[in-house]
């Protein structure tokens, strides 16, 4: 509804993505979602109109934009298919170690194939008993020579058995936790690396969610990304960066849901009326237009300020992901309500809308865990403040 004032270049992502979800996504995205399939018709779409480039650096042959434009392409995706949106969003979010703390070499080597989208990127940090609790991770990397093993099961990661370069927390130093972690680089072919179990998932089923079996899985020494500890900290930087574009998944979704829901009520007739004059309903709108553009003008503050180089966003991440991300299980919900049974059957969008809508309050740190960080980053400033007083 409000209309915001875009650079000529932002129109343009906004143009291509919006091009690319009614003709690549729009008329699968059901299909796609009843077969739990991923297709990489749209990512390869994608791909060709640059959008993985986005976050990239153009010496590294990227476009060199920054969180805002990701974020537009990421949320004009997610209106069409959300789970299409989570495999564009995991790549993004595989490629920032690299990007927050690659060498030179690293860097020059891996980030022109991911913005071209001829390399598709993972992020591994999960595990069967590490979720919320990441510092639990049992991942072990052992150093060997000019070499590292790898062993471990890495659980939930999206894009697992599709990507080409896998970004692996594991632990070089067991004995110190969290401080002992790093992070490596792994390709899909690497002797070991094996793609488990798929997820049976309740939503975002057009992503691909499998685990990662680690089996003596033997890489060059020079895949360690940073040095050896600094894997939580090129984790949680990653992560920082990354939970805006949660965020900006949300609000696709939730506009998505609110537009078919919408014009079904139009449609409607009951009473001899559309059913969208029945004030209850309209209000419904209301309040669900209201939600989604208070969800985004934080989210487009917040990338503002990671597009300046704002050094701690650790607590306007958290609260972004928090509140679109409540926003849209919220919307969603409405939706199915305002379309009756319609909304409640299959073939319905709106149903897949809520299913979907579930899992963003639940991946890349859950609701919980944003609000206890968003406490902590708020407890830091009161702190400041009791002491200059």
């Amino acid at each position: 509804m409000i209309t915001r004032k875009l650079t000529k270049e932002q129109e343009v992502i906004v143009e291509v993505a919006e091009y690319i979800g009614r003709n690549y996504i729009a008329p699968h995205a059901i299909e796609w979602d009843e077969e739990e399939r991923f297709d990489p018709m749209p990512i390869r779409a994608m791909a060709k109109a640059d959008l993985f480039g986005l976050l990239i650096p153009k010496e590294y042959g990227g476009l060199g934009f920054g969180s805002t434009e990701t974020c537009l392409a990421m949320e004009t995706i997610s209106k069409y298919c959300p789970g299409v949106a989570t495999t564009f969003a995991a790549g993004c979010l595989g490629a920032l170690p690299l990007l927050v703390g690659g060498t030179k070499a690293q860097k020059e080597k891996y980030l022109p194939l991911i913005a071209k989208g001829e390399a598709l990127c993972a992020f591994a940090l999960t595990e069967p008993q590490a979720g919320s609790d990441a510092a639990a991770i049992k991942t072990t990397a052992r150093k060997d020579g000019d070499y590292y093993v790898l062993n471990g099961v890495k659980a939930w990661i999206t894009n697992g058995g599709i990507a080409d370069i896998y970004v692996i927390i594991a632990l070089t130093d067991p004995k110190k936790g969290p401080r002992g972690a790093s992070a490596f680089i792994v390709h899909k072919n690497d002797p070991g690396l094996v793609p488990g179990k798929k997820e049976k998932k309740m939503g975002l089923r057009a992503s691909a969610t499998t685990e990662i079996l680690l089996m003596d899985c033997r890489i060059p020494k020079d895949r360690l990304i940073g040095r050896e500890g600094m894997g939580f900290i090129l984790a949680v930087k990653s992560l920082d960066i990354a939970r805006p574009g949660v965020a900006a998944q949300a609000i696709g979704l939730a506009q998505g849901a609110m537009e078919v829901s919408l014009l079904h009520t139009k449609r409607r007739i009951q009473f001899g009326q559309p059913v969208y004059n029945f004030q209850a309903v309209s209000h419904t709108f209301a309040e669900m237009a209201s939600r989604i553009e208070a969800a985004r003008s934080l989210l487009y503050d917040v990338c503002r300020m990671i597009d300046a180089g704002a050094k701690n966003i650790s607590g306007p991440s958290a609260m972004v992901k928090y509140f679109a991300t409540e926003m849209a299980m919220w919307v969603s919900e409405r939706a199915v309500q305002m379309m009756g049974g319609l909304g409640y059957s299959r073939d319905s969008l709106a149903q897949k809308y809520m299913r979907d809508a579930k899992c963003l309050q639940i991946y890349e740190g859950t609701n919980e865990i944003q609000k206890n960080i968003l406490a902590r980053e708020l407890a830091k400033i009161y702190q400041n403040e009791e002491e200059t007083r």
